[in-house]
């Protein structure tokens, strides 16, 4: 089952569902007539969420107060995706970034990162996968970033874990193609979202050009699934970025990485 078909009684669950991208995918898929599974840390907005949609849409909105970045978070998801309702599409959505780069950072702050980058994304996909090959019809969307296809952020480690969900995604969805299930890696841009502020990170000096609407991410993601993509970059400009990380040579993009260096410690200093 992919968002082309006809949402009747079907169900995705969102994680990361009460701000930016997931909230985007949680809207237009309520708007689309699916019925929704909503997970995210705080119970207080999540219930507000699953308030609006069910008001606005009609439709179903279950919600899972769960912090991803543990065990226990993780277990409760992968209940829900083995029992009750069937979920037909599952987004992985929740992720973090720090506002540190790795010399300064902490164990305890890399091991939570790669727990909900990572770990959780694994988890979850694999859970749902189990469930959804064996009806052989479903399909999952891991969120992964423009910066998983090039080391261009000094010390950052969010890069190096979005590598790892667009080359997971990728893989995976290999295997489950032959089942009639897809699974496809979302990597935008700059998007309009909570994510840099919850983060810390100032994005003052961005320019208006590279940034992107939640909702236009989402639009492109879903057209994208329907073709059967593996790996979705929305809008050409990004899609010319990647083709340029991808291929430039390593050269080019280290001092493209020093550069930034250089500028972001004149910015700290």
């Amino acid at each position: 089952m992919t968002p082309d078909s006809t949402p009747t009684a079907k169900r995705a669950l969102v994680t990361g569902a009460t701000a930016g991208i997931g909230a985007a995918f949680a809207r237009r898929l309520a708007a689309d007539g699916w019925h929704l599974v909503l997970v995210a840390r705080d119970a207080a907005r999540l219930a507000e969420m699953a308030a609006e949609l069910t008001g606005r849409h009609g439709r179903e909105a279950e919600t899972i107060s769960a912090d991803l970045s543990t065990d226990d978070g993780c277990a409760l998801v992968e209940a829900r995706l083995a029992a009750g309702s069937p979920v037909d599409l599952l987004v992985n959505n929740a992720g973090i970034s720090l506002n540190k780069p790795f010399l300064r950072s902490s164990v305890e702050d890399e091991a939570r990162l790669l727990r909900l980058n990572v770990h959780a994304v694994m988890r979850l996909t694999l859970a749902a996968l189990r469930p959804m090959t064996e009806r052989r019809d479903g399909a999952v969307i891991n969120v992964s970033s423009v910066a998983g296809f090039g080391a261009v952020m000094p010390g950052s480690t969010y890069s190096a874990s979005k590598a790892w969900v667009t080359n997971f995604s990728e893989s995976v969805g290999q295997s489950a193609q032959p089942f009639g299930v897809r699974v496809m890696a979302l990597c935008p841009g700059y998007t309009r979202t909570e994510f840099h502020d919850r983060a810390g990170i100032n994005m003052s000096k961005t320019p208006e050009w590279m940034w992107l609407r939640a909702d236009d991410v989402v639009d492109e993601a879903l057209r994208d699934l329907r073709k059967g993509k593996l790996v979705s970059v929305p809008t050409w400009k990004y899609k010319v970025a990647v083709a340029g990380l991808r291929h430039a040579p390593r050269r080019l993009l280290q001092a493209v990485a020093r550069d930034t260096r250089g500028r972001i410690g004149r910015d700290q200093a």
